[in-house]
């Protein structure tokens, strides 16, 4: 499975909204080969399986600012009346039981270890931000594509850094 969907294609996938690292309702369904309308369908008929720290539906503002990121694929579905839904990492696991199907579970395993992936290297996230401030000082001033892409990787970095909330008692 990891052969059909590589990490990188899946990491390409992941964004920062509400400094949370998620995968959108339409990546998701063309990862698992579904209708975006039947990934929704089977999320709203087990809502009680998606608190808000696994599932959460975006603003119209925050699919702007997607779109004009090109994060979000223009053309069909570009002016969709139903808002995105955003899946953090245990919402996208909690798929896999809704989906029921082999190619969720095989899929949400390439996702799970793509997420481990990014986290690893974020680890060594202190190194990696000096020679990005590094980097950024002698480009960044010169092209605006580049300082969208440090503003990119910094929001990573902030996400990853910020403490969990504990879930439980």
């Amino acid at each position: 499975m990891n052969k059909l969907i590589p990490a990188e294609t899946i990491a390409a996938k992941i964004c920062v909204i509400r400094e949370q690292r998620v995968l959108l309702d339409r990546d998701l369904a063309q990862l698992y080969e579904v209708e975006t309308r039947t990934l929704k369908q089977a999320v709203r008929r087990n809502i009680l399986r998606f608190p808000e720290d696994f599932m959460f539906e975006l603003t119209r503002e925050e699919e702007e600012s997607l779109r004009s990121q090109s994060v979000i694929l223009k053309g069909r579905g570009k002016h969709s009346k139903y808002q995105a839904f955003a899946f953090t990492e245990q919402g996208i696991a909690m798929l896999s039981s809704v989906l029921n199907s082999e190619r969720a579970v095989q899929v949400n395993i390439a996702i799970m270890r793509a997420f481990v992936k990014m986290r690893e290297m974020l680890a060594s996230s202190g190194k990696f931000a000096a020679k990005l401030q590094e980097l950024e000082k002698r480009l960044g001033a010169h092209d605006e594509n580049f300082q969208i892409v440090f503003d990119a990787i910094k929001q990573i970095i902030a996400a990853e850094e910020k403490p969990r909330r504990k879930i439980g008692f």
